[in-house]
């Protein structure tokens, strides 16, 4: 869809969170990413070299990919203004923001002139359908969030490469710009109109026979105001066997709302579980990941433990200790899909 080596855009980000996107890529596609095009005034890094846009073209770099994240997914003029950059450079532009590179004329008319390709990611497929909430085949494990940003998308590509290599059949399913960016595919959900939310990830993840995993990248989080609405059409469209809830523990406000606080885990989850019964009564909690980055590993380990015993189910950081003792849930756990659902 995009095509590599990539240079990944920064800009003049401040916020670490900001940049899931390029960092989501120069984490699970290294080989690809020659370097990070940022401005003086970014404080913020991802190790690669910092180029130039005739620098990284003259690396071999074909797309540069606008990696940042916000709420509303605006372009500032700044951006647009790179955008050009890297078009007279010879670099194709991609993005994931809501705001559409097509639908700024100036870089339509510049990149056309040049033979180059703007790329919006956030494109949902044009022939989605209503959901029907109808049993299907399969197993399906969909991660939830006490907040957006939190990991939801780390634990899903962590969980699926697990099941893979204890000999599982798994696949990673995309619905965010960066992990589409990823995979290769995938449905940008929170582009698609409300009432086809649900179909969307029921046509993303169909019915399978094969005693496969798919493992579904979940969004927002059904207590954030904001996003609530895509979280509860993915639960609902997921049908999941499982649950994996994603969490912060260093997070002390809902991103980008001051002074609301977060959700109890115990809350959170017995929430997320009413919610996905609607369509799959039998749905379970396999487990929850925390993303312990802001704490030592001693700090970390600990945490990890205390919540395991106050929840009496399996916890990890995925990026520091594995997902192993949620694996070792999955596994041993047996396919409700294989007695419930319609064949």
């Amino acid at each position: 869809m995009i095509e590599p080596p990539f240079l990944l855009y920064l800009g003049r980000s401040t916020d670490p969170v900001g940049i899931k996107t390029s960092r989501g890529l120069a984490t699970f596609r290294p080989r690809d990413c020659v370097g990070e095009f940022r401005h003086d005034d970014c404080p913020l890094t991802l190790g690669l070299p910092r180029l130039s846009m005739d620098d990284a073209a003259a690396r071999g770099a074909k797309t540069l990919v606008l990696g940042i994240a916000h709420a509303g997914g605006a372009m500032a003029p700044a951006l647009i203004e790179d955008a050009h950059q890297a078009l007279a450079a010879g670099l194709h532009v991609a993005s994931g923001l809501h705001h559409r590179l097509r639908g700024v004329p100036s870089l339509v008319a510049f990149a056309k002139a040049r033979g180059l390709r703007l790329i919006d990611v956030r494109d949902p497929p044009p022939d989605l359908q209503v959901g029907t909430g109808m049993p299907r085949r399969g197993r399906r494990l969909l991660t939830v969030g006490t907040d957006c940003s939190v990991g939801k998308m780390y634990a899903s590509l962590a969980l699926a490469a697990g099941l893979r290599d204890r000999g599982a059949v798994a696949d990673f399913r995309a619905t965010g710009q960066t992990g589409i960016l990823i995979a290769g595919g995938g449905v940008p959900v929170d582009a698609v109109v409300a009432d086809f939310i649900s179909g969307a990830i029921e046509q993303l993840t169909p019915a399978r026979t094969d005693a496969g995993w798919d493992v579904i990248e979940g969004q927002g989080s059904l207590f954030h105001p904001s996003f609530a609405g895509v979280s509860l059409g993915l639960l609902h469209g997921a049908q999941p066997e499982a649950l994996v809830l994603c969490h912060d523990p260093a997070r002390r406000e809902m991103r980008g709302l001051p002074g609301r606080h977060l959700p109890d885990l115990e809350d959170c989850l017995a929430r997320n579980l009413e919610a996905a019964r609607l369509t799959s009564p039998q749905v379970y909690a396999a487990g929850i990941c925390l993303n312990t980055a802001a704490l030592d590993e001693a700090a970390a380990c600990a945490l990890c433990v205390a919540t395991e015993d106050r929840l009496a189910l399996p916890v990890t950081d995925p990026h520091r200790f594995g997902t192993d003792p949620i694996l070792d849930f999955l596994c041993t756990a047996p396919s409700p899909s294989a007695t419930t659902a319609s064949r």
